[in-house]
């Protein structure tokens, strides 16, 4: 998924809990879901920004470059920018756009 066309807020926003737990109808079962989608975003985002980086990766001992790199300054001022994987693991939850299942209930 693209995270940087997302719609949720760089921000904290109040919700509304019984919006929230009106499609699982629990809300331990919704935050769950929400934490677990939030860790996988987290993953992705990590692994897209570390292979960006690794491009820059540069193993000599010269100070002077390190410093100078505004490249690599702005790749990662770039991904600080984004929402928090909790922000959009929730909008995403929200818009409908999370598959989950529970094989307690289907028994």
């Amino acid at each position: 998924m693209d995270y940087k066309k997302t719609k949720a807020a760089v921000t904290t926003v109040t919700r509304d809990l019984s919006e929230l737990d009106a499609q699982t109808g629990n809300i331990y079962e919704t935050v769950a879901i929400v934490a677990k989608r939030a860790n996988q975003i987290s993953v992705e985002i990590k692994q897209e920004l570390n292979s960006k980086l690794d491009e820059f990766a540069n193993y000599s001992d010269n100070l002077e470059e390190i410093f100078e790199n505004r490249e690599q300054i702005e790749i990662s001022k770039y991904y600080e920018r984004l929402p928090k994987p909790a922000l959009i693991a929730l909008q995403e939850f929200i818009e409908g756009n999370i598959y989950y299942r529970n094989p307690n209930k289907e028994a």
